[in-house]
């Protein structure tokens, strides 16, 4: 149970991280960017790849399954 918390927290961070930067490079835009070459800066940049594990990581929190013994309430 505690895993399941820590990974999915892990990857809520990640992906917090990962849109956060996105949408703030939304204004590169204004500097005469057009959506391919937008597009082609987000998939270069460090930041892209965190949201990528960040739900990678949320879907395996969901995925795995809890011990036998676990009570649920």
């Amino acid at each position: 149970m505690i895993v399941k918390v820590f990974l999915f927290l892990l990857g809520f961070g990640f992906m917090i991280c990962g849109f956060s930067t996105l949408i703030l490079y939304i204004n590169l835009f204004n500097f005469g960017y057009n959506f391919k070459e937008y597009v082609s800066y987000i998939i270069k940049s460090i930041e892209f790849y965190y949201l990528i594990f960040g739900f990678i990581l949320i879907n395996i929190s969901i995925l795995i399954k809890g011990e036998k013994n676990e009570k649920h309430l």
